[in-house]
């Protein structure tokens, strides 16, 4: 029997101290290296709305799949995967363990399930989706979802267009659930001994309250001059995925006159608040997870020990 090399996940929501709490494992002297799995952080400029590690952070504990693609560009789940499975076995090869730190659970999914056979992309359906949508809003084919994939709907944030639109293609194409066929196991298992530890908070209200914290930090530190930066260096729109990002898509509306700076606060945190639920929802649906609350003092250290324990036991 070979025995599989091990790999950590380092998983959580927004703002549940995953960044700090990974570069402490590698500044204790760990054997490991730090792979990003946040479908944010591998756009280059955007580095404030994305709370991405600064560059003392980079230099002290460098990160890969960091600043790799343009926000002109898209970058998807089986991008991803390959990229990471590639990392992850020279990382091995070098006698380290991979450790995937980030808050993207769809990565996370695909890396450790494989990639399931969906039906491809379909340019008619698509677009008969769109005249839909413009009809009743994407709120409404969230709801059209809802009846034909109540699991997938219930992860899904109601103006999630991208993948609004991609659930019901599939279950359109497929005639059945995009929940029920990712349900069934993929071609491609992940070739290792897997430890998933998640910082979750034992007070949602507390993990509120730091996030709002951090978006007003965010705005203090110039993310509107960030986006107006970004519309004049880049080709960009609000269809980028990009530009969908949380904090992004409302600093675009402000800066376009759509919406005071108030409403773009508070959109911005209603934006975030539910990216953190649909973190944890998927949170609780994985297997396997060793939980520690993200609230409790010195969480760097906490993570730093079980990561110890997991390497000596390796």
């Amino acid at each position: 029997m070979t025995t599989l090399s091990p790999a950590v996940f380092l998983m959580g929501p927004t703002a549940s101290g995953k960044t700090a709490s990974a570069i402490a494992l590698v500044e204790a002297g760990l054997p490991v290296e730090l792979i990003s799995v946040d479908s944010a952080l591998v756009f280059r400029d955007m580095d404030i709305g994305t709370a991405k590690p600064d560059a003392a952070e980079l230099a002290r504990a460098p990160h890969h799949l960091i600043d790799i693609i343009s926000p002109e560009q898209s970058y998807s789940a089986a991008q991803f995967r390959s990229d990471a499975l590639a990392l992850m076995a020279d990382i091995t090869a070098r006698g380290k363990v991979p450790v995937l730190v980030g808050g993207t659970m769809l990565y996370y999914n695909t890396l450790q399930h494989g990639i399931h056979d969906l039906p491809q992309a379909d340019a008619a359906l698509r677009a008969s989706l769109h005249a839909e949508a413009d009809q009743i809003g994407w709120p409404g084919m969230h709801a059209k979802l809802a009846g034909l994939d109540p699991a997938t709907a219930a992860r899904l944030a109601p103006n999630d267009q991208q993948r609004i639109e991609r659930a019901l293609e599939i279950c359109l194409l497929a005639g059945r659930p995009m929940s029920e066929l990712l349900a069934q196991p993929a071609s491609d298992p992940l070739p290792y001994a897997l430890s998933k530890i998640a910082l979750v908070p034992s007070d949602r209200a507390a993990l509120h309250a730091r996030i709002e914290q951090r978006f007003d930090l965010m705005l203090q530190n110039g993310l509107l001059d960030e986006v107006a930066r970004l519309r004049e260096r880049y080709t960009l729109s609000l269809d980028l995925p990009s530009m969908r990002c949380v904090g992004y898509r409302q600093a675009w509306e402000y800066l376009d006159g759509l919406v005071s700076e108030a409403e773009m606060r508070d959109k911005g945190l209603a934006a975030t608040r539910q990216l953190c639920k649909r973190q944890l929802t998927w949170l609780r649906g994985m297997d396997d997870v060793q939980e520690i609350d993200c609230l409790q003092p010195d969480v760097p250290a906490v993570v730093r020990d079980v990561v110890s324990k997991v390497l000596a036991g390796a």
